[in-house]
């Protein structure tokens, strides 16, 4: 406003000069720095609302702007018929789809109709009063935007009334907006899979395109050009044939759809569920689930429909079917082949084909197989084993005899041990005969050399030579004889100990 009547003080100095003391235009423009076709358009106009000077002392500014500036008169609607823009922007959803082609059947109907640029133009203008998310081009069954809920569900234990609260996995289709939603027990790898399958199973489709945010379970390196994904979730997107794109680090706007999912869900969702309690996680999604389906059949505010029947036309005929069996959730491991020809696994030890002893090999770890692959391709498979220090191994993975791979073969193992002492050697050929294969002692007898070159050979020898007296032939013993000193002290014949007498001891005499 302050502005305004500082024009209308400098139209009425305009008028003063040109009127009263009778400067010309440009002398005029000089003066109040403007420019002297200014001048004259501002005369110009004066003379056209009848106005002379001196002014009418009760012509204030806002009446001299109304006499200078009518307002122009509104433009009469045009006779062409307005495409149906919500229609249109629905249609350009679809795969493959363009204005271009919308336009001409738009003629087709209407043939005086908008021209194609004019088109073009009422249409953007149109889609810039819709909310942002709602303006980014998203093809029917291409993208599913995933991520968890900064707000959690809270769950009560029955016994103890403890009340933790768990996070919400929300999966959001691109085009249409079809919800997703679940509670999870944490955040971590083996629930964020789990999340997704059960996400694809609820929708009985797959996208073409899984949009992440840059959390652990997801990526394992941000980077902002190439990404490094973790290696479960990648494989269970190969698993369904799908590509990941994460969003870039730092850009809400690369997810703004499951942002917004994720906001409709706790205000839909979880807001409805707060005074209710909740004993388990499958009691909170039951009810989730329920008012999932409220949500997605909600009708839209500014545009037509609902996020199921909006699935139903876009995103499910042109997503790819849902076949085979579900991905099954798998730890991945590298482990490096052993001279033994086996892999250490959790404290097992599976054999691994012998051409690949000192390589390094990816580990697929299920809860029933344990997989070895090696540049991708499979080598190995085993049942997975839980027993702590054994071996699961099978033949053909071990070398030929007669071909010995890198020369390691027992006769070579208690060559070197033999250089030791003869007890050392006695140890390791007892170690040798006590395994299914020979070569899974080798791990071992590699171990007693090392302990060798630690405490001295000397030291070793007096180890080995107790323990052959205890008939303890195992590496854990020989070490801990060494740890502790006992290699050390003189050897005694071992007492047997005592038997201590007690009044439920029979005694031998009871059987007679």
């Amino acid at each position: 406003m302050a502005n305004r009547r500082l024009s209308m003080r400098k139209i009425k100095e305009v008028l003063r000069l040109r009127w009263e003391l009778g400067l010309g235009c440009r002398q005029t423009g000089r003066s109040c720095s403007i420019s002297h076709n200014s001048v004259a358009e501002y005369e110009q106009r004066a003379q056209a609302a009848g106005l002379s000077w001196p002014l009418p002392e009760d012509l204030d500014d806002q009446a001299l702007e109304a006499l200078l500036f009518p307002p122009t008169l509104p433009v009469p609607l045009s006779p062409r018929t307005v495409p149906d823009w919500p229609e249109i922007h629905q249609e350009l959803r679809r795969p493959d789809m363009t204005l271009q082609l919308l336009w001409y059947e738009y003629q087709e109907k209407h043939p005086q109709g908008y021209r194609y640029s004019q088109f073009c133009e009422l249409y953007r203008r149109w889609a810039k009063k819709l909310d942002w998310c709602l303006r980014q081009e998203h093809r029917a069954g291409e993208k599913l935007f995933v991520d968890f809920s900064g707000q959690g569900i809270p769950i009560t234990h029955p016994g103890t009334g403890e009340m933790t609260f768990h996070t919400l996995f929300v999966a959001v289709w691109g085009a249409s907006s079809y919800t997703y939603a679940e509670a999870c027990q944490s955040e971590e790898l083996p629930h964020w899979i789990g999340a997704h399958v059960r996400a694809f199973g609820f929708f009985g489709c797959l996208p073409k395109v899984l949009v992440p945010d840059n959390l652990r379970a997801a990526v394992k390196k941000a980077c902002r050009y190439d990404p490094e994904l973790n290696p479960t979730y990648q494989a269970m997107a190969r698993h369904y044939g799908l590509a990941v794109i994460p969003a870039r680090v730092g850009k809400p706007k690369d997810k703004a759809k499951v942002e917004a999912g994720v906001l409709l869900v706790e205000r839909w969702i979880l807001a409805t569920l707060r005074h209710r309690t909740f004993f388990s996680l499958a009691e909170a999604n039951q009810a989730i689930r329920e008012l999932l389906i409220k949500l997605n059949q909600k009708p839209f505010k500014k545009l037509p429909g609902s996020r199921q029947e909006r699935f139903n036309t876009l995103d499910q005929p042109a997503a790819q079917p849902l076949s085979g069996p579900p991905y099954e959730y798998a730890d991945w491991l590298k482990a490096r082949v052993n001279v033994d020809v086996h892999i250490e696994v959790e404290g097992h030890y599976y054999s691994v084909p012998y051409p690949l002893v000192r390589e390094q090999v990816d580990v697929r770890l299920t809860q029933m197989i344990v997989e070895v692959l090696f540049k991708n391709r499979r080598v190995a498979s085993h049942a997975r084993s839980f027993q702590k220090g054994k071996y699961t191994t099978l033949p053909e993975h071990l070398p030929p005899s007669h071909q010995h791979h890198l020369a390691w073969t027992p006769e070579r193992i208690l060559r070197w041990t033999e250089k030791i002492g003869p007890c050392t050697a006695a140890v390791a050929q007892e170690i040798l005969k006590a395994k299914d294969y020979p070569e899974q002692g080798f791990r071992a007898c590699l171990g007693l050399i090392r302990l060798g070159n630690r405490f001295s050979h000397a030291r070793l020898e007096a180890a080995c030579q107790r323990a052959s007296r205890m008939k303890h032939y195992r590496y854990q013993s020989i070490k801990s004889i060494l740890t502790s000193g006992l290699d050390q002290q003189p050897l005694t014949t071992i007492p047997e100990p005592p038997i201590r007498l007690h009044p439920h001891i029979r005694g031998k005499d009871y059987y007679q």
